[in-house]
């Protein structure tokens, strides 16, 4: 019996983790009381790197900022730059985890991906970060 091909390849796999996209801008911090920021986006839209179809879903980011917060601002052209952007949901929930931390360096920093259905498959994704021992 011959070897079944595999449909999706490395490329696939590592399809928008390099991708340019627009900085995230950050502002100082006023209150350093260990207070906890949630940010929720219910129209975020990136598309399927092996099918080209679209994938809709609310990415909600909650992070217990340092010496500095997310500029909504620029988090919104961020997100909105996945519009076009060929990633799986996977990739790109742990993606922006990885450019949400590096842009903001937070004490700690969960974002969820929760995707609609397609084809009946619902899809929840979570990636967490918390910083090791104490900035001084």
């Amino acid at each position: 019996m011959p070897k079944k091909t595999r449909e999706y390849t490395q490329q696939h796999a590592a399809a928008g983790l390099d991708a340019p996209l627009p900085e995230i801008e950050c502002w100082e911090n006023q209150f350093r009381t260990g207070y906890e920021i949630q940010i929720d986006t219910p129209e975020f839209t990136s598309v399927c790197p092996r099918t080209g179809l679209p994938d809709h879903g609310t990415i909600t980011v909650r992070y217990i900022p340092d010496q500095l917060c997310l500029e909504l601002k620029s988090l919104k052209m961020y997100w909105l730059a996945y519009r076009n952007l060929g990633i799986f949901q996977e990739n790109a929930v742990n993606r922006m985890l990885a450019d949400l931390v590096r842009a903001c360096q937070p004490l700690s920093m969960t974002v969820e991906g929760e995707f609609t259905p397609r084809g009946g498959v619902y899809s929840k994704i979570s990636a967490h970060y918390a910083r090791k021992g104490k900035k001084k």
